[in-house]
């Protein structure tokens, strides 16, 4: 109806082209075509040709509102990415990612993101695996209910994880756990990337530079050849942050779906499910082949990674270890070791060791009782 007033205005001589167009805030050729098809077809031809055709691929209203009613009933908490990864291999979606984002977004059970510039890597990804891993905790209710700290020892040059589990709470006892489970699956490494935390490094003053060595982690990594390096702010460790982002938005989701509730079932489900299948989907192609690990074949790693303390034997050949005494028996070597310094290693699974150099010379559970006791003494006599 407006066009018609408009067209009886330029008719009529009172309006140009030009003027008549602006007026319908369209371009002067749109004017003109518009007044062929009027002239030619009349009014019916005005409206958009585009709205007489039939849609061929439109969603069915069953479809829409089958996504939405999984949503709403299973996967609330999920982010969409999720959702669609999981529904996708899980009930055989056929839809693009963008059309499940735009349904769930236009019935308001998500709201839109707002856009991030683009980021700014500095540095490039290691070429190979195995040059340097990144190895951080992070404090989420990962099981419904509860708190705990998520560790994972990642690879640089390709995202994937190689260590993975939930603990109570992070320290050197996990650190050197996670560092034990890449070795042994993987072999050494070149270094490892961590923040500056009390159990990676020691720091005097806030903002100076950490000390070279005076934590168990250092020492351990010391004798196995590893280079350690610290980050000194959170855009430093952008790639881990990012990673634990990814990780808060998925496995929380998948161990409430699974029913887990307890650390233990949680970590096994890590292990055989969660694990393969998030490598499989986010793990990176390196950009060189060749591998930097390097197979290990020194003393056990049980006596390297472990937390370890100096001690002087006394008169009757025991030493003392965190509130406990710890007999040293008699051996074949020598007739005593009073007053020899030794080293007392409490191991990851928590049972003690001494050791007299490279030299083993007892081992304790984690009450300071000697294990296998008789036949200690058997070899003795």
């Amino acid at each position: 109806m407006r066009f018609k007033e408009i067209y009886c205005g330029w008719d009529s001589g009172r309006l140009s082209q030009e003027e008549a167009a602006e007026v319908l805030g369209v371009s002067s050729r749109t004017f003109r075509r518009k007044l062929v098809r009027y002239e030619e077809f009349g009014m019916e031809w005005l409206l958009d040709l585009r709205l007489q055709k039939r849609v061929v691929h439109r969603t069915s209203v069953d479809e829409v509102e089958k996504v939405i009613r999984l949503y709403k009933e299973s996967y609330r908490d999920w982010s969409i990415r999720h959702f669609y990864d999981h529904a996708r291999e899980k009930y055989k979606f056929k839809r693009s990612y963008n059309w499940v984002r735009l349904t769930l977004q236009s019935k308001g059970l998500v709201h839109p993101v707002a856009g991030r510039g683009k980021h700014r890597r500095k540095r490039e990804r290691k070429p190979m695996i195995g040059m340097m891993l990144h190895q951080d905790g992070s404090r989420h209710e990962w099981i419904e209910g509860r708190y705990d700290d998520l560790i994972v020892t990642m690879d640089d040059a390709t995202n994937e994880i190689y260590s993975m589990f939930l603990t109570e709470e992070e320290g050197t006892i996990s650190t050197m756990r996670g560092i034990t489970e890449v070795i042994e699956r993987r072999g050494l490494f070149g270094s490892l990337y961590s923040d500056r935390g009390s159990h990676y490094a020691v720091t005097r003053k806030a903002g100076e530079k950490v000390e070279e060595s005076g934590t168990q982690v250092q020492r351990a990594l010391s004798q196995l050849g590893i280079s350690m390096i610290h980050a000194y702010s959170p855009q430093a460790r952008g790639r881990s942050e990012r990673m634990f982002g990814t990780l808060q938005g998925r496995l929380p989701q998948e161990l409430k779906l699974e029913g887990i509730t307890t650390m233990e079932a949680a970590n096994r489900y890590i292990q055989n499910h969660f694990l393969p299948e998030f490598n499989h989907r986010f793990r990176m192609k390196p950009r060189e082949k060749e591998s930097a690990f390097v197979p290990y074949i020194g003393r056990p790693l049980d006596d390297i990674l472990c937390l370890q303390e100096e001690r002087v034997v006394r008169n009757d050949n025991t030493v003392s270890y965190n509130g406990k005494i710890l007999q040293i028996p008699a051996d074949d070597k020598r007739y005593h070791y009073v007053k020899c310094k030794v080293t007392v290693a409490e191991h990851l699974d928590r049972n003690i060791s001494i050791l007299y150099g490279p030299r083993k010379l007892s081992r304790y559970d984690h009450n300071g009782n000697l294990a296998n006791l008789e036949a200690t003494m058997k070899k003795a006599a």
